[in-house]
């Protein structure tokens, strides 16, 4: 039971610092500047729910595209470590990550699937913080994912919904430190997925 509540934990932390949903606030409210409160209320319910199943599918099937591709467990690790920990670099370094932004925007409600769903909410970054929970873990920790992830989706949702509220009582500067703090963790896990991948590759003691 302590093993799954401490799983549990480092997933929503994972995800959280991952999908930033106050410091994403701004960008949804630039892509949705000229947009009443209905057209928002749908581009955030299609946006959150496109990425939600987009993920949800890559936690299902992850082990099944492994296998269809030839991919190993270290290789992902070091790999999507490496990309983690770009994001939170990009993050510390006060720069929107180019691995969740997109420059060129659609001013429709297009906007909810591209940039939105792909790749602010599950872009690379996301998904491979999802499939390294799962690549090793039973039913549980799959079924703990999923969850956690929908949660996230449904926080991200609200947080778009009443992103103006949000903004106005939190404060931009609130949201750029708590990006940085996100960055920072972000950082840590991606060098976790590092050293957990070289140890499982070399073999070496304290691999999980």
């Amino acid at each position: 039971m302590n093993h799954l509540l401490s799983f549990s934990l480092t997933v929503f932390m994972g995800f959280f610092a991952i999908m930033n949903p106050i410091t994403n606030i701004p960008i949804f409210l630039s892509l949705t500047d000229e947009a009443d409160s209905a057209t928002r209320k749908r581009i955030a319910k299609s946006a959150t729910f496109t990425a939600l199943i987009i993920v949800l599918s890559f936690i299902i099937i992850g082990k099944y595209i492994f296998m269809a591709f030839g991919l190993t467990i270290p290789g992902f690790k070091i790999a999507g470590g490496i990309l983690v920990f770009y994001v939170g670099f990009e993050m510390l370094q006060s720069k929107k990550s180019t691995i969740h932004h997109s420059d060129k925007i659609a001013i429709d409600e297009g906007m909810a699937i591209s940039p939105l769903a792909i790749p602010i909410l599950a872009g690379p970054g996301t998904i491979v913080t999802a499939m390294n929970y799962v690549t090793q873990s039973n039913v549980w920790h799959m079924v703990i994912t999923s969850v956690i992830f929908g949660v996230m989706i449904l926080l991200t949702y609200l947080a778009f919904v009443y992103s103006d509220y949000i903004l106005r009582l939190v404060g931009h500067k609130i949201i750029v430190v708590m990006s940085k703090i996100m960055g920072l963790i972000l950082g840590i896990i991606g060098a976790n997925m590092v050293t957990e991948g070289i140890r499982i590759a070399f073999h070496l003691g304290g691999a999980s």
